[in-house]
């Protein structure tokens, strides 16, 4: 259908452009025709939900996939780590007020960053990566690709440059004009969630204990900061003990890299069998006692029988975990994303046109 209506497009232009005196009914019946495919496209693409679909930049910006991809291969070869950062980047902006770029806006006077919220200071990073995925889109398609839509491509293609699965990225969101920071101080998961923490906090955004527990095996890649995890090591109950799930000698392991005080921004692997490579061994280690923070070791600790279930069915199925990790990832991308007129298409991801 879709290239039934490129080239409908192509035959109109031509008609117009060569042939000023054509039939004008000609002209108006393929005016109609392509009016109508339109609709169709739309309305047969409507099953992504939101808006959203896969080929919103297919006539107005081709080359968007391929450039958001050049780009982060060059990044990811140099640094990695980048990978889980643009992964959480995306996790992170879409559970404060939509997925509609909001958490990359600097401060301005009329509202404070969410860069500064507690989950993210000192810890979220990834934005030169988009600013330079902007600048080569602005380049070749000026003011078409939103930055709400660069965050969710990147992600995809980060999990797909670390080993991980591929999905088809529902586009068309456009950019927030405001950041929220009350709501990334109070919708983002902390890191020392209890499981029921973490239901509610994903119910609250439409996601389920499925989906919460596919999108915490993005942690399957990435590194946590020890002040993240320090109170699991030290005062977990708050009875200056750790927390009794812990294997030993992981727990040994862990002490050595945070200490009781200071070092807080010393970090380790969320897997420390293989931190750069997306695969299903964060939760084989969940099942061994070797979590890294309390809200990924309570999805099998935390007495939730769908949680628990999943934990050992993504530990020994990794085509299943993928499946449902892709699945996920669409549904969280679908959170509340402005589109339409509402909104805007930044020029600049950090700052309002």
């Amino acid at each position: 259908m879709e290239t039934l209506y490129i080239n409908l497009h192509k035959n109109l232009c031509f008609l117009r452009v060569n042939h000023p005196m054509a039939s004008l009914k000609l002209v108006f019946t393929l005016a109609i025709m392509m009016s109508f495919l339109s609709s169709a496209m739309s309305q047969a693409l409507s099953s992504w939900g939101g808006g959203l679909f896969p080929e919103f930049y297919q006539l107005s910006c081709p080359q968007a996939n391929e450039i958001v991809m050049s780009v982060l291969e060059e990044a990811i070869a140099k640094d990695p780590r980048m990978a889980a950062s643009l992964l959480r980047l995306h996790f992170h902006d879409c559970f404060v007020q939509g997925c509609d770029a909001s958490i990359l806006l600097d401060k301005t006077s009329a509202f404070k960053s969410e860069k500064d919220a507690g989950p993210n200071k000192n810890s979220i990073r990834g934005f030169e990566v988009i600013d330079q995925i902007k600048a080569r889109l602005e380049q070749v398609c000026p003011h078409t690709v939103s930055c709400a839509d660069i965050l969710a491509l990147a992600a995809r293609d980060s999990t797909v440059l670390s080993g991980g699965p591929h999905w088809e990225v529902p586009l068309g969101r456009r950019d927030s004009k405001i950041a929220n920071l009350k709501k990334a101080n109070t919708n983002i998961p902390a890191p020392n969630s209890t499981i029921q923490n973490l239901i509610t906090l994903f119910a609250r955004q439409g996601l389920s204990e499925e989906d919460l527990v596919a999108l915490s095996g993005a942690h399957t890649i990435g590194m946590a900061r020890c002040v993240s995890f320090r109170q699991r090591l030290y005062n977990q109950n708050g009875d200056n003990l750790p927390d009794a799930t812990l294997e030993k000698t992981y727990y040994t392991r862990l002490k050595t890299a945070c200490p009781r005080r200071g070092r807080d921004n010393n970090i380790s692997p969320l897997d420390f069998t293989s931190p750069v490579r997306f695969d299903n061994t964060y939760f084989k280690l969940l099942l061994w006692g070797k979590g890294l923070l309390n809200s990924d070791q309570v999805l099998l600790t935390g007495k939730v029988k769908k949680t628990k279930e999943l934990v050992k069915s993504y530990a020994e199925n990794e085509a299943l975990f993928f499946h449902h990790f892709a699945k996920s990832m669409v549904k969280m991308g679908n959170i509340t994303p402005l589109t339409g007129l509402k909104g805007d298409i930044r020029k600049n991801c950090r700052r309002l046109n």
